[in-house]
């Protein structure tokens, strides 16, 4: 794609490459990472963290960067995606994640690198980050998520509900009346059970209420049929093993530790509408953080799919090559 291109282009993914390299990197503790290497092996080092945890990458997480510009590192977190084995919960905690990360890093001989993650990627983005400032070129977050108690309250206790009546209606209902107090903690003990049609039956109803929540407007929704059974179980399982244990954070860790991103450039796209992770959070971020700019998106909800939250995002990475070129020339 030329120059001229991109820029007749309004908004949009990229074209699909392939990886130009990928592989399986053991992390240790019996876990084996799938990743990936896409576009431009001397190209502005970035790595993609998926949302969930548990949502794995897909190809179409590779169009955000241009292919020209940018050496882009996609991969799948433990226990989801193509890594080994699946929907693992042990030895699979944030702390685990962000030494997965680091060990990724060396692995690629990067210096430095752009991180870019949304919803769950943008708790893990910061958690890296916060622990490993120096190796962080900047940070591209979408719909901040930072795993608080309030905001898991907000998804799967009081907030959506009154926003999604009828799919909060199915979520509950799966579950028995006695234990509905606590649906994460229902939703967990029948995920890590050895029945496996239960199993299987509660991840379609645990996904099934977040993808309802995903979009402003309905039509831009996914259904949950469009997803295999080993994904809707990996993400399902490995979510709840998060958020029954606060995501394995200090309460308020994420948003309280944010000054010591000062002097990294970042920037935050969230939807105004964003139902999963309300804009609350990304402003207490961006309260918290110095330097850190904020996108509101007055017609967006929390889905990367969302036409205003895509642009952002196409736009921004476009702009952090475009500072690390202007760099390079000194």
């Amino acid at each position: 794609m030329t120059r001229d291109a991109r820029q007749d282009r309004p908004f949009g993914l990229y074209p699909l490459v392939s990886p130009y390299e990928s592989g399986h990197l053991d992390v240790g503790d019996g876990h084996q990472l799938y990743w990936e290497a896409c576009g431009d092996p001397e190209g502005l080092p970035a790595v993609f963290l998926h949302g969930g945890p548990g949502g794995g990458c897909s190809a179409d997480h590779r169009r955000f960067f241009d292919p020209e510009r940018y050496n882009a590192i996609l991969f799948d977190q433990r226990g989801c995606g193509r890594s080994r084995p699946h929907a693992s919960l042990a030895c699979n905690t944030t702390r685990h994640l962000v030494e997965d990360m680091e060990r990724l890093r060396k692995a690629r001989n990067l210096d430095r690198w752009l991180i870019v993650g949304g919803s769950w990627g943008s708790a893990l983005a910061l958690a890296y980050a916060q622990q490993f400032p120096a190796r962080v070129s900047g940070i591209l977050l979408r719909g901040v998520f930072t795993a608080r108690a309030r905001e898991l309250r907000w998804l799967y206790s009081e907030g959506a509900s009154c926003l999604f009546p009828e799919a909060w209606a199915a979520f509950a209902q799966f579950i028995p009346p006695s234990e509905r107090t606590d649906l994460v903690a229902a939703y967990h003990s029948r995920l890590d059970g050895s029945d496996v049609k239960m199993q299987r039956e509660a991840a379609r109803a645990w996904c099934a209420w977040e993808t309802a929540t995903m979009t402003l407007r309905p039509r831009l929704a996914q259904k949950v049929g469009a997803f295999e059974d080993d994904s809707l179980l990996a993400l399902a399982r490995i979510e709840t093993h998060y958020f029954m244990n606060g995501a394995f954070l200090q309460e308020g860790q994420l948003i309280g530790e944010a000054g010591r991103l000062a002097g990294v450039a970042g920037v935050i796209v969230q939807g105004r509408y964003d139902c999963v992770t309300p804009p609350m959070t990304a402003w207490e971020l961006h309260k918290a953080w110095p330097g850190c700019v904020l996108h509101l998106v007055p017609d967006a909800g929390h889905a990367s799919s969302e036409p205003g939250v895509l642009r952002l995002l196409v736009e921004s990475l476009s702009a952090f090559a475009d500072a690390a070129r202007k760099q390079a020339r000194g």
